[in-house]
């Protein structure tokens, strides 16, 4: 049981991102809060004043299971419109049209009921609130503000005129009309206002991807800038040299071989660098890549706390580390929903030890690992470094490299 237990709360919360754990919390407030008038505000006064006769019981009865339908259908229809203003596919009409004949329903029953004395004026103010609550939790997402103030008061007076048919006068009368006309107001706020801060975060939550994903093309950018640097103009004297050679070959002229030779070591150097460039050999400034880290994630919406001491690292270790601070921050934005990342550099006698540990990690990560951990782990074993990387617990992810001084 404890297993199924854990399994359900993994499954439908902690592997869920902040704005889905947002969106399920919302949603189960407004089932509670559905339920919880239902059963406060309609069942005790009902059952209060049950009486035995066929007539108010019949009433009573019928009015309660009414008011069960509407609780359940009131939460689905909720569901529907609130998808809807999100944005997602959905289709509202029938639910809000079965909303408003449960709600209409409702206030014949609790009518007759009252004109068979089975409920006291008393009490009718606050059930008449909770009939009218699931029509208006769904309706209010469904069009403007304006005009659900506007129509939902309206639903006023057909319930003035059931309420006095039934014989309910004077203040009492008066009374339901304001309460119905004016509970419009407060469904506005607890439904469409809850619903608009859930868009406003989806919002926020995609521009972040996009922030994300576009960090990640601009550091692909500039790796085929570094590229484009080492290979283009190596490219272009290798294909003249050749073309000379050409030439001279046909010639008969000696010189094609020496062109020829040239070619090769140009092509061997050429082999070096993009080597050099992969692997990350070209020199780095570490503190450059820090900040340009720390501006990329602050901009993702991603704290970034860095720690450590500014110098007395060799240029082969600045860069190493810089490509790991690098490869790291691309991880964090593109996998994991990270609210902080903190980056520790500790350098002893003889070596430097560079931790970067980051929160927002499912237990069951989604992805799978990629060969950029792999491509650090051979850049950090050509200088006689290690790398280690993995969940440590507690939804937190850790890379751990080590480089001599």
């Amino acid at each position: 049981m404890v297993g199924r237990i854990r399994a359900w709360y993994q499954r439908h919360w902690r592997d869920r991102s902040r704005v889905e754990q947002v969106e399920t919390q919302s949603r189960l407030i407004w089932r509670c809060t559905t339920w919880f008038f239902f059963l406060s505000w309609e069942v005790p006064f009902l059952l209060q004043d049950l009486r035995r006769d066929p007539l108010p019981l019949t009433l009573a009865v019928a009015t309660l299971a009414t008011g069960t339908v509407q609780a359940y259908q009131g939460i689905r229809a909720h569901r529907v419109a609130l998808d809807r203003y999100l944005g997602r596919p959905a289709e509202p009409r029938r639910p809000l049209v079965l909303a408003g004949a449960l709600c209409l329903l409702s206030l014949a029953l609790l009518a007759g009921l009252y004109a068979a004395h089975g409920v006291k004026e008393s009490e009718l103010i606050l059930i008449v609130l909770y009939i009218v609550l699931p029509l208006g939790m769904t309706y209010s997402m469904l069009t403007t503000p304006w005009k659900f103030l506007g129509r939902f008061a309206l639903l006023a007076l057909p319930t003035a005129a059931v309420f006095a048919a039934a014989g309910v006068r004077g203040g009492h009368l008066l009374a339901l009309a304001l309460v119905v006309a004016l509970s419009g107001s407060y469904l506005l706020l607890m439904s469409r206002c809850g619903a608009w801060t859930l868009s406003m975060m989806w919002e926020s939550d995609r521009a972040r991807q996009t922030e994300a994903r576009l960090a990640v093309a601009e550091e692909r950018l500039r790796f085929g800038r570094d590229m484009h640097d080492v290979l283009g103009r190596n490219l272009a004297v290798i294909a003249l040299k050749a073309e000379l050679a050409v030439q001279l070959a046909q010639r008969g002229r000696p010189e094609a071989v020496a062109q020829m030779v040239e070619v090769q070591r140009i092509a061997q150097e050429s082999q070096k660098e993009v080597r050099e460039v992969v692997r990350g050999y070209r020199e780095a400034d570490l503190g450059v890549e820090i900040e340009g880290a720390r501006g990329v994630l602050e901009a993702a919406g991603i704290g970034c706390d860095y720690s450590g001491p500014a110098d007395g690292l060799s240029v082969e270790a600045q860069s190493a580390l810089g490509w790991v601070v690098r490869e790291a921050t691309t991880n964090v934005l593109r996998h994991g929903d990270a609210r902080g990342v903190v980056i520790r550099l500790a350098v002893a006698e003889h070596t430097a030890t560079l931790v970067v540990e980051n929160d927002g990690v499912p237990e069951r990560p989604a992805h799978a690992p990629g060969s950029g951990l792999a491509g650090l782990r051979e850049r950090l074993a050509a200088l006689g470094g290690t790398l280690e990387a993995g969940p440590v617990g507690g939804g937190l992810f850790r890379l751990t490299a080590e480089v001599p001084r």
